[in-house]
């Protein structure tokens, strides 16, 4: 009868045993540094992993999102144009007109709306910025001056709108500031420039 094969050559465990309760303090030591140095360098390979993994996914959203900027910075100009040629109708003309302008004023009108709504499509949004506190970020003032039917600071002028893509600004808006209400002197006159001397000396 053939005895069992793992009972047959004992000295193999016996080996092992041996060689374990053989080893030095130092190369135990040496053996668990190895150890700890390897499991540290898995824990960041894997943070440095999963960090790669979140950069990418947010390059791959903002590459979705602001892939057509340039497309769209370059169909402002068009928008500008169809807003332009809609104000360059003055009121009182539009309301005389024969039906012919006044088609060419409603298909003018209809293909900015069309555009808006495509550029809106793809995450272009207008800048609405009138009564509005001014913000450097979204607006570029272009001057300042006193308006008495709006608060110092508020925007009370939009010279050319401005345009966001997602979070973005695409273009800022082009405005005007108020600087609050005129202050007249106290007898009536405006108050004289620095500089100006008083009348009598």
């Amino acid at each position: 009868m053939t005895q069992n094969p793992a009972m047959d050559d004992p000295k193999p465990e016996t080996e092992a045993q041996i060689e374990t309760e053989g080893q030095t303090p130092d190369a135990l030591a040496a053996a668990e540094a190895e150890r700890d140095d390897l499991k540290d360098k898995l824990l960041r390979t894997l943070a440095e992993m999963e960090n790669l993994r979140r950069r990418t996914e947010r390059e791959i959203a903002d590459a979705k999102a602001y892939a057509v900027t340039s497309f769209a910075r370059d169909m402002l100009g068009s928008a500008d144009n169809l807003r332009r040629a809609i104000e360059s109708v003055p009121a009182t003309a539009e309301a005389a007109a024969d039906s012919a302008l006044k088609s060419v004023v409603e298909g003018v009108e209809l293909t900015e709306r069309e555009l808006l709504k495509t550029l809106e499509r793809h995450g272009v949004r207008r800048i609405e910025p009138h009564g509005e506190k001014f913000d450097p970020n979204l607006h570029q003032a272009m001057f300042e001056a006193p308006d008495e039917s709006i608060a110092k600071g508020l925007v009370s002028k939009v010279v050319q709108t401005g345009y966001k893509i997602g979070e973005r600004v695409l273009r800022p808006a082009l405005v005007g500031v108020s600087a609050g209400s005129a202050k007249p002197a106290a007898n009536g006159a405006q108050t004289p420039e620095a500089g100006d001397k008083p009348a009598g000396n």
